[in-house]
């Protein structure tokens, strides 16, 4: 294309950079000029808790893209530490702060693309802003973090927020030999999984040793003399020592240029953008972390700050800014995935929490299964839980925790709904298989053929969340299994011997059977149906929910 429009661009990390390079392939001719207010460009930022946890020990890796492939290979024209701080949407002009100099200068454009992100939260309590607090979101922030833990003995540290970044943080502190402590608001960490999911996180936590804190909340920041933190004060009251204090509550858009020149914004506070990421000044668009994307279950918009939606976003952008042509923006998942030490934990969609905050009907399914064929060595057991319509089977969102396999699982399912697939298509799927690497009935598999069991009145799925009060409550796990674990309101009739001893069981009452994980109770459910039982439901995900779910109903032996 011979068009030599003039493209600037705002942020230079995953939706400036990825906009910027898109734009050049696009447009030979454009003059593409980015601005960055930081010192470095195209950094990974998801890489930095691993830098400093030693697991990624080359500093430079981290740096994606340097300023001469820029200049180089795209000839874009990069300038960090130059800070865009007006726009001036009739003149098409932008206001530059060079901050290592001082001075301001104009720079027209054609078109401009607004990719700055987002910053993290800082709550507004006393000690916050204590030398040793810190928040990540740059390489400068990593880079400080760094440099702290270098010249000092850092053995407490306490990470405020348990989310993604918040968990990955203490993880790696952990690694490094230090004693973490973890606070949380909500009632349980990871608050984007359904509690009993998330249990399973915070059982690896404790395992490991980590100090775990939920429903609390950050009060203070007691410093010393010198000071520095030196404890966290809680809501509850609690006191947690701290040589370190990492701030992970969360982040806010960077909106500052979009509301000072009248760019509309949606509920949950982005910018908003059409199909193509322009604004309302339809030769501004925006990107990244600080805009409103489509949700692909509900159809609303929302703030989804991720990498990949990011640079997706800045593609499209800068291919339409180029060119005035490019492909609709896709719906974004919220597809997201973490390690924390041995566990793996990932999500797509709606969990059955936020199915019901937007008014969806659903039903889910819980399974456990191992992650390839259990006679190879080396399987490891996964939970999977599928959240579906039960007036369509429309899938509506997944989660998984287990060890290996688990994004191969979500990252299925995630495919499944960006194509607006059903619990039927997901059942007929030809995944591949061969020992070493799945199961000729993968996990994915037997979710679905769960929840078509559910949809066709073969086997009725009650929620794990279900109280088994009222109902005549059969456990048809061997007696082993009992004796490990058991609910004092349950009958125990080993699935093997349940067809002789129908007689201890009353076939006009509402019945709900469980084992370990489900498997079982579904055979026992088809059993009973057929010899009568006309209200018979199988307790989705069986024991191993039920464990973490009402730990104290019941009788466990350690």
């Amino acid at each position: 294309m011979s068009d030599t429009r003039t493209i600037v661009i705002v942020g230079a990390v995953a939706g400036g950079a990825s906009a910027a390079t898109r734009a050049r392939r696009c447009n030979e001719s454009a003059r593409i000029i980015l601005y960055e207010k930081d010192r470095y460009a195209s950094f990974a930022n998801c890489g930095l808790p691993y830098y400093l946890g030693g697991e990624i020990e080359d500093r430079e890796k981290l740096l994606v893209a340097k300023p001469p492939l820029f200049a180089d290979r795209f000839n874009i024209e990069l300038h960090t530490r130059h800070e865009v701080t007006g726009i001036d949407p009739e003149r098409r002009v932008v206001t530059v702060l060079n901050r290592e100099t001082g001075e301001s200068f104009e720079q027209p454009y054609d078109r401009l693309i607004l990719a700055a992100g987002a910053a993290p939260f800082v709550p507004p309590v006393e000690g916050a802003h204590a030398p040793n607090v810190f928040t990540l979101r740059s390489l400068e922030d990593a880079d400080a973090i760094h440099d702290f833990i270098a010249h000092n003995d850092v053995r407490r540290p306490v990470v405020v927020g348990a989310g993604f970044i918040g968990l990955e943080m203490a993880e790696q502190m952990h690694r490094r030999g230090m004693a973490v402590e973890v606070l949380e608001l909500a009632p349980q960490v990871l608050p984007p999984l359904d509690p009993e999911m998330a249990a399973f996180i915070e059982e690896e936590l404790l395992k490991e040793g980590v100090g775990l804190h939920t429903s609390d909340a950050l009060s203070a920041i007691r410093t010393g003399d010198d000071g520095r933190a030196n404890a966290v004060i809680t809501q509850n009251g609690k006191t947690l020592d701290a040589d370190l204090v990492i701030l992970s509550i969360g982040v806010r858009p960077m909106l500052g240029l979009a509301e000072a020149i009248g760019l509309h914004t949606g509920a949950t506070g982005g910018i908003t953008v059409n199909e193509h990421l322009q604004t309302n000044h339809s030769e501004i668009y925006a990107a990244g972390d600080s805009v409103e994307y489509c949700h692909g279950v509900t159809g609303t918009t929302m703030r989804v700050p991720l990498a990949g939606p990011a640079n997706r976003a800045g593609r499209i952008a800068g291919q339409h800014a180029a060119t005035d042509e490019a492909p609709a923006m896709a719906p974004v998942l919220g597809t997201a995935i973490i390690r924390v030490f041995s566990k793996t934990a990932a999500t797509t969609g709606l969990s059955s929490k936020a199915a019901k905050a937007a008014g969806l009907p659903a039903k889910s399914v819980v399974i456990t299964a191992n992650n390839h064929a259990g006679y190879f060595p080396g399987a490891e057991a996964l939970t999977l839980k599928l959240v579906y319509s039960p007036e369509t089977g429309r899938i509506l969102g997944a989660q998984s925790v287990g060890g290996s396999g688990v994004d191969k699982r979500i990252d299925v399912i995630a495919t499944a709904i960006g194509m607006r697939g059903t619990v039927r298509d997901l059942s007929g799927l030809d995944l591949c298989y061969a020992p070493p690497f799945g199961s000729a009935k993968d996990p994915v598999h037997m979710a679905a053929f769960a929840a078509c069991n559910d949809l066709d009145g073969i086997a009725t799925l009650a929620d794990p969340t279900d109280s088994p009060e009222g109902k005549q409550y059969v456990d048809v796990r061997n007696p082993a299994e009992v004796a490990a674990c058991s609910d004092p309101r349950a009958i125990a009739i080993p699935l093997d011997q349940l067809r002789d001893r129908l007689g201890e069981l009353d076939p006009a009452l509402p019945t709900l059977v469980t084992c370990q994980s489900g498997l079982r109770s579904h055979v026992g459910v088809c059993i009973l149906k057929q010899h009568g039982f006309a209200q018979v439901e199988n307790q989705s995900g069986g024991m191993l929910l039920q464990r973490r779910i009402r730990p104290t109903e019941l009788q466990i032996v350690e």
